[in-house]
């Protein structure tokens, strides 16, 4: 690192879990975060932050007025312009020495699997069980791990699948599409909340990243943001999983 890097990260370079090593392993990182909305937002900002060497943003959306209640990377002259360009010129403001990859429409099968098996982690910021669906899979297959977020209304959940090979993978959570309404277009959802939920997943991929700490894996963290009040289920790998096992 040279001493511009040295400054920029320094804070975090203290950290003995992290130090000069540990963040250099971050500026040689690949992360990929599909979805530039209410989650995704936070999540690329703090990874950009940390130091995140090469950042894939996916998302094939515009941005609207209604985004800028929750979704913080677009501003309101950013108003119809493709979500994972806003994102893009704000990271660039933010840290413009990272490598910034975007794709401003949904990848097919083929594109999917690529950019999942080239990454060390995904990061689910979608907001449909399809979507979730067809990216777990393919990181069971390419053994990638997926750092998964939720929120709607007042709660949220994050968890971590496919950090090892016993690990449960979403599939294992959740067994059919629309078990849930998880769109916020129809529930609402409050501000902070996905960005309480988008900074853990951030802090979860970091972890992961430089295998620190003890992460998400194997359980679920839940956030009842109107009571304040947090739970922590464990998971268990389905023996029956038609994706994972």
């Amino acid at each position: 690192m040279n001493d511009d890097q040295l400054l920029r990260y320094s804070r975090q370079i203290m950290l003995p879990k992290i130090d000069v090593q540990g963040q250099e392993k971050l500026l040689a990182s690949r992360v990929l975060i599909i979805g530039m909305g209410g989650l995704g937002s936070p999540v690329a900002m703090y990874l950009a932050a940390a130091g995140i060497g090469h950042l894939i943003l996916v998302d094939d959306d515009i941005v609207e007025l209604s985004n800028l209640q929750r979704q913080i990377i677009h501003s309101t002259s950013d108003i119809g312009l493709s979500k994972v360009e806003s994102a893009k010129e704000t990271i660039q403001n933010l840290n413009p020495e990272i490598k910034i990859t975007t794709f401003a429409k949904r990848l097919n099968e083929n594109e999917l699997a690529e950019e999942v098996a080239a990454a060390d982690i995904v990061i689910d910021g979608t907001d449909n069980f399809s979507s979730r669906f067809d990216l777990n899979a393919q990181c069971v297959k390419s053994n990638t791990p997926l750092v998964s977020g939720a929120a709607i209304r007042m709660e949220g959940q994050i968890s971590v699948f496919n950090k090892t090979p016993s690990s449960p993978c979403y599939r294992c959570l959740y067994k059919d599409e629309g078990e849930l309404d998880t769109s916020c277009s129809n529930n609402g959802v409050l501000s902070p909340v996905v960005g309480i939920i988008g900074s853990i997943q951030a802090t979860e991929a970091i972890k992961v990243l430089l295998d620190i700490g003890e992460t998400l894996d194997g359980k679920l963290l839940v956030l009842d943001a109107l009571f304040m009040e947090w739970r922590t289920l464990k998971l268990k790998k389905d023996t029956a999983c038609p994706t994972c096992s």
